[in-house]
């Protein structure tokens, strides 16, 4: 039987910690049998989870011999780990474990070093941290779970349980990973990626910045069809420069920040209207509808009326 151990560390987030115990826990094969052993580890016998304290039956030890081990999100993910799960971590990792983490656990994760080279998610409001302290790691917002082989790692909450049936039809199959699937309640395969779940007004502008005007200039003018000089006019600056300076206070172009505020602006009135998505396109500046959809889609991995029947 496969064992799937559970890492317990220090403000584990309750919910991420039980994802893969109840996904796992009602995973049963076609005769019936289950398909997986589960076990709770801690470095410690008690561990803080918030609202509660965690008493976990095994310790680092459980590790040893599993044939996977789950790394659940924690409260703040800039604590840092101690020596001892670092090294339970890499030597599970040099027997060839699969690891795999959820929502903010990529970051413990990610302190082993065992992410580094490797492409890696996280919940989208801390990837930008996630790619800060570890510069190794290609952190990707966008997807629910991202799928190295032998290093797993998800977005955040319910994209824990996305990558857990991932595993599950990894290991048995599809037909198993459905049924484990309604159990939870949960498709198969969600469509899209977590970028449908960004908020729409999330678009960089940093205040104080020499950018702030123009940011706020283009925001109120959205529905022109504006070109690199336009804002190069409107900012008084080249066009080098102005790409310099938005790269260097957005890490985007003018252009990529301009479709994605249109985007944004888009997602909310998906939301809050009943406009048809001709009418959203052309309020937001795309000069087409099929430029809308296309666009929509490769910036939040779902198309218009997905997400409107998603969020509305």
């Amino acid at each position: 039987m496969h064992t799937v151990a559970v890492l317990a560390l220090e403000q584990v987030i309750p919910f991420d910690l039980s994802t893969p115990i109840e996904v796992f826990s009602r995973t049963r094969l076609p005769d019936g049998r289950p398909g997986y052993q589960v076990r709770v580890c801690a470095e410690r016998e008690e561990v803080d989870a918030g609202a509660f304290t965690l008493r976990a039956p095994r310790n680092l030890e459980g590790l040893r011999d599993a044939d996977t081990i789950i790394v659940p999100g924690i409260s703040n993910p800039t604590a840092p780990i101690t020596p001892a799960v670092r090294d339970a971590l890499r030597s599970a990792a040099n027997d060839g474990t699969r690891i795999a983490s959820i929502c903010t656990g990529t970051f413990p994760l990610a302190a082993t070093g065992l992410l580094d080279g490797l492409r890696g998610t996280t919940h989208w409001s801390v990837a930008g941290l996630l790619a800060t302290l570890y510069p190794d790691v290609d952190v990707d917002p966008d997807v629910l779970y991202v799928d190295n082989g032998q290093f797993l790692t998800s977005a955040g909450a319910a994209a824990g349980m996305d990558l857990c049936l991932h595993m599950i039809r990894r290991d048995y199959g599809s037909a198993v990973a459905a049924h484990a699937a309604r159990l939870s309640v949960m498709p198969l395969e969600r469509e899209g990626g977590q970028a449908q779940f960004i908020v729409h007004d999330h678009t960089p502008a940093p205040q104080g910045s020499e950018l702030e005007a123009l940011l706020t200039w283009l925001r109120g003018n959205l529905t022109r069809d504006l070109t690199l000089a336009d804002i190069a006019a409107q900012s008084g600056t080249s066009t080098r420069t102005l790409i310099r300076r938005f790269r260097d206070q957005t890490g985007t172009t003018p252009l990529q920040w301009l479709h994605r505020a249109r985007i944004r602006q888009a997602q909310h009135l998906l939301e809050t209207t009943d406009h048809s998505v001709e009418r959203i396109g052309d309020q937001v500046g795309f000069g087409s509808p099929t430029t809308f959809r296309d666009r929509f889609k490769r910036t939040t991995g779902v198309s218009p009326q997905t997400y409107r029947r998603t969020f509305s």
